[in-house]
């Protein structure tokens, strides 16, 4: 994975956790097209090397943005063509994303509109800042939300509460989304990393495996009935048994220290 990304920064903490900054903060960490581009090229390669990583935090540069979504003077004059084209970028991006095979945290540490609420919606949790806003604002520009939006935020907050903020575009609150099940923790801004960077690095320390089959037996069993879920995760379940980190884990507890996870 290399690291010299045009729009975004990519760092590592204590070596498992990839901590990726969307860079743009002159334009508020808007979506233009190569930051789509960077944004897949980073999550195609995770789903093909984690390269020793056990979790990804996504924040946004500065204090004032996370990301305002699609970036509009870029797409102003576009054609329609070239509207789609570019689309379908931001399509493949929020794709691999979703499909990040570990924990996939935001931190959004400001405004999460348009696309930037949609890369929040499509993480497994979200920890925002105290004066972070959302909105999904598509629709006051004749457009609708084409990122996972429409699928995300229904499934975060129910269909009911999903319609009135997208068919409105009406903005919420951090506190707000938390409420409605958006946003897992609200915290001060000046805690919101380190906050993010604890849970992250408290996942990172289990068995990497173990959290892997867990996070798919979750978001997959939720798309299935209730047993056709359950068959879905004693199948995640059962590829844990032979593994030496199960091994080590029941070991570990009996012989009263830390587990030593390697990921095998």
């Amino acid at each position: 994975m290399r690291a010299d990304f045009e729009t975004i920064m990519v760092s590592r903490d204590d070596d498992q956790i990839l901590l990726v900054t969307l860079n743009r903060p002159e334009a508020s960490n808007a979506l233009n097209t190569r930051m789509g581009l960077d944004l897949v090229e980073l999550f195609e390669a995770l789903s093909t090397d984690l390269e020793g990583l056990r979790a990804v935090i996504v924040t946004g540069s500065g204090a004032k943005a996370f990301c305002a979504g699609g970036d509009l003077k870029e797409r102003n004059g576009m054609t329609d063509a070239s509207w789609q084209s570019q689309h379908l970028i931001f399509e493949r991006m929020v794709r691999a994303m979703m499909g990040c095979p570990i924990p996939l945290i935001s931190a959004v540490n400001g405004a999460a509109y348009g696309g930037g609420c949609e890369i929040a919606a499509a993480s497994d949790f979200v920890y925002a800042a105290s004066h972070a806003r959302f909105a999904l604002t598509e629709v006051t520009l004749g457009i609708m939300p084409g990122a996972g939006g429409t699928q995300n935020l229904a499934r975060a907050v129910g269909e009911r509460r999903a319609k009135e903020l997208i068919l409105s575009g009406l903005p919420f609150t951090a506190a707000e989304a938390e409420a409605w099940g958006l946003v897992n923790r609200v915290v001060e801004p000046a805690d919101l990393l380190e906050t993010t960077l604890a849970i992250a690095r408290r996942i990172a320390a289990n068995g990497p495996i173990a959290v892997r089959q867990a996070k798919q037996a979750i978001h997959r069993g939720m798309q299935m009935s209730v047993w056709d879920g359950l068959a879905f995760e004693i199948e995640a379940y059962n590829r844990l048994v032979p593994t030496a980190d199960r091994r080590e884990g029941v070991l570990a507890f009996n012989e009263k220290r830390k587990p030593v996870f390697r990921g095998q």
